[in-house]
């Protein structure tokens, strides 16, 4: 792990004092912002179901769709963060017309997401959204961006397949549950018994899922669905999941090995904030988290704060020099930086062997 403190201490009680009449969640942005934006994608979606292949009209719409629904899909990051038992009549319609549409019921983050903010787990091995990238092969990079291109597959089979006959066997109802219920990227997450938050009834979300993957097969069986339509779902949600890989790799440094706990103030500054462009950086990083290392800051802060937010403590700040190191220029900019960290971290040293040669040399004369 690289110290990039300095002996600085982070002006957190400051910091807070800035940002604390920003805590305060309002319910009309969160419904707006998402019952517009899951509306267009679902518009475009049936735009590029009708258009004719790889036309031009498709292809719009289809690129409309996946960061339509993406933003959508990104509320479920909100869902994690608000006060327990508040918004829930927002949290059944995100499930029903978001969530389950796109295999990814609440209860797949809920719970599971707390353990990364906590401080005694977070960038530890028990934490399932971080893993070392900076201290390993730049190849594991790659590997997580490309598995995008099977989750979609995966998440058919979780739930149409192994759902049903998790019913029906214990042992993999157990396994399923701590192996294959988890939105993380640590493949070797086990997710613990007893993870969960607000998602008190995630069998129904489980059943309901289920339900709409076998009925929209049967569908498709039956004529009354043409291929075209499973094959686009399937497009928009592996771009889905492509750029937010992209996203998850420019949230955070990834310097901690796993073996050690990080203080409060390693904890932020190993996180990252790409302001950015509000359009450009808005369309990859949506609903807040181009503001990533502030929302590491205060997990509380509604996304629609958290630009605020950062204006304040970036100009506010009697000392801002910890809290601008976090800042990026772009997702380029952000990636360069890893890429650069894992390749210096895990190369071997070549002997210089003309070097070698030369001392050799001196020495026989």
């Amino acid at each position: 792990m690289i110290d990039t403190t300095d002996g600085r201490e982070f002006p957190l009680r400051e910091a807070h004092n800035l940002v604390r009449d920003l805590m305060t969640p309002n319910p009309w942005i969160y419904w707006a912002d998402f019952l517009f934006h899951v509306t267009l994608g679902w518009f475009a979606y049936i735009t590029a179901l009708l258009a004719p292949v790889l036309s031009v009209w498709q292809i719009a719409a289809g690129i409309v769709a996946i960061f339509a629904f993406y933003r959508a899909a990104i509320f479920i990051h909100e869902l994690a963060h608000l006060k327990k038992g508040t918004f829930g009549t927002f949290r059944i319609v995100w499930n029903i017309i978001c969530g389950i549409p796109l295999l990814m019921p609440s209860f797949l983050y809920d719970g599971v997401h707390n353990d990364h903010h906590k401080r005694d787990v977070y960038g530890t091995s028990r934490d399932g959204e971080y893993v070392p990238f900076a201290t390993l092969k730049p190849t594991a990079m790659i590997g997580y961006v490309l598995l995008s291109f099977a989750l979609p597959f995966f998440f058919i089979v979780r739930f149409l397949l192994l759902t049903p006959l998790s019913y029906l066997i214990p042992p993999l109802r157990k396994l399923l549950w701590e192996r294959a219920s988890s939105l993380t990227i640590d493949m070797s997450y086990i997710r613990a018994a007893d993870a969960i938050r607000n998602d008190r009834h995630w069998q129904l979300q489980e059943f309901a899922t289920f339900l709409f993957i076998a009925i929209a097969v049967i569908c498709m069986v039956a004529g009354l669905l043409t291929y075209k339509a499973i094959v686009l779902w399937y497009v928009i949600a592996m771009f889905i999941f492509l750029i937010n890989s992209l996203r998850t790799l420019s949230a955070h440094a990834y310097r901690n090995p796993g073996n050690q706990e990080m203080e409060f103030a390693e904890q932020y500054l190993d996180s990252i904030n790409v302001p950015g462009h509000w359009l450009i950086t808005g369309l990859w990083a949506p609903v807040g988290l181009r503001y990533h290392a502030t929302h590491h800051l205060f997990m509380s802060l509604p996304y629609h704060n958290l630009g605020e937010a950062q204006r304040r403590l970036v100009n506010g700040l009697s000392d801002n020099t910890l809290y601008v190191r976090t800042l990026r220029k772009s997702m380029w900019d952000a990636l360069r930086r890893i890429w650069s960290e894992a390749s210096a971290s895990t190369r071997i040293p070549v002997p210089d062997t003309a070097l070698d040669d030369a001392i050799q040399r001196r020495k026989n004369a």
